[in-house]
């Protein structure tokens, strides 16, 4: 098999599907192994490039790989799909992968650490917790709402519906009132773990250089800075800060043809936790500014004298993007600017 150049990869839990070809794509065998023939074989195989889809479990076998002497290149699956020659099965998809890795244009995704899939995993489990603890309180509000008593949403409201259920004098049946106290001692262990986890964030953050710099830009807080560090390629994969901000989805959708530019809403097509996270801080940072007022013939102060303002927010959180590109690639903090072009 020393003709073989590259190797295709689908991945699952139990069974790997491998399609292996030569440099000019002719195909030199295709074989199905389990996770530990999977391993013997390729601790066996000549050095080659491995090709994956940047699924569950593939920042893993890439670092395995690796460490084999082996080349990895991962794929997003929205790239290998327009490769799947009909009928779909894990032969005809470790053979696109194949053909999408060869391609001289195709975009690879940068194999993660362990360290960073440890952050990325602090950074989920908070999000989940913060979801739970919502859809808990929708619920008490939903639930007491049936008995007449009714609160605004949001988590600072919550004392008004704890206060229905320890009043005696309420009118509520004691089976409600029992589930409804259930309720609220679940809520208030979800906002302990986020408490915890909030402290963890801030101590990793003041021990890493990467997020200390990136929280002197306003609108970028520790949970902001977390997801960058841990969910942003390299920033050296990028010419410019708009490829950055393309990559977030936070540059308008083109539909132009013949010379005729046509650009639509935002695109959101990019990684969605950080530009998430860069919308709501940028909408602070406007918010702030509506209230106290911009400085005088800056950028954001144009803006917001003949633009709505989460037209703004959307605009500023695109100039965060590119901002947090020239931070990272000059190793500089965040310089205010006093005065800016016309956007």
């Amino acid at each position: 098999m020393t003709d073989v150049v590259i190797i295709g990869v689908d991945l699952a839990k139990n069974v790997f599907q491998l399609h292996g070809a030569a440099a000019d794509g002719t195909v030199v065998f295709r074989k199905k192994f389990t996770r530990p023939m999977f391993q013997r074989f390729m601790a066996d195989h000549p050095r080659c490039l491995v090709a994956m889809e940047a699924c569950g479990g593939a920042h893993h076998c890439a670092r395995e790989l690796v460490r084999l002497g082996h080349e990895v290149k991962l794929i997003a699956p929205r790239y290998v799909k327009p490769f799947v020659k009909r009928q779909k099965n894990d032969a005809a998809d470790a053979e696109a992968i194949v053909e999408a890795a060869m391609r001289p244009t195709m975009r690879f995704v940068e194999p993660k650490t362990m360290e960073q899939q440890a952050r990325a995993i602090v950074f989920r489990t908070r999000e989940k917790f913060v979801n739970q603890r919502t859809e808990a309180i929708n619920a008490l509000r939903a639930h007491l709402y049936e008995f007449g008593y009714i609160a605004p949403q949001g988590i600072g409201y919550l004392s008004r519906l704890e206060a229905v259920v320890d009043d005696p004098n309420s009118d509520l049946p004691e089976l409600a009132r029992d589930l409804c106290r259930a309720l609220l001692n679940h809520i208030a262990q979800l906002t302990a773990s986020i408490e915890d986890l909030k402290r963890r964030i801030d101590k990793i953050s003041k021990e890493q250089e990467t997020s200390r710099r990136l929280q002197t830009m306003p609108g970028v807080g520790p949970v902001g800075a977390l997801a960058i560090e841990t969910f942003a390629p390299p920033m050296d994969q990028f010419k410019r800060g708009r490829d950055f901000a393309a990559w977030l989805g936070l540059v308008p959708r083109q539909n132009s043809s013949g010379g005729k530019q046509r650009l639509g809403k935002t695109s959101k097509m990019g990684q969605r936790d950080i530009r998430r996270l860069l919308v709501t801080g940028a909408m602070a940072v406007v918010n702030w500014a509506s209230r106290k007022g911009a400085a005088e013939g800056t950028w954001l102060a144009r803006m917001l004298s003949r633009k709505p303002r989460m037209l703004v927010a959307m605009a500023l959180a695109g100039k965060m993007a590119r901002g947090i590109w020239a931070m990272l690639t000059r190793q500089e903090d965040y310089r205010n600017p006093v005065l800016v072009g016309v956007a």
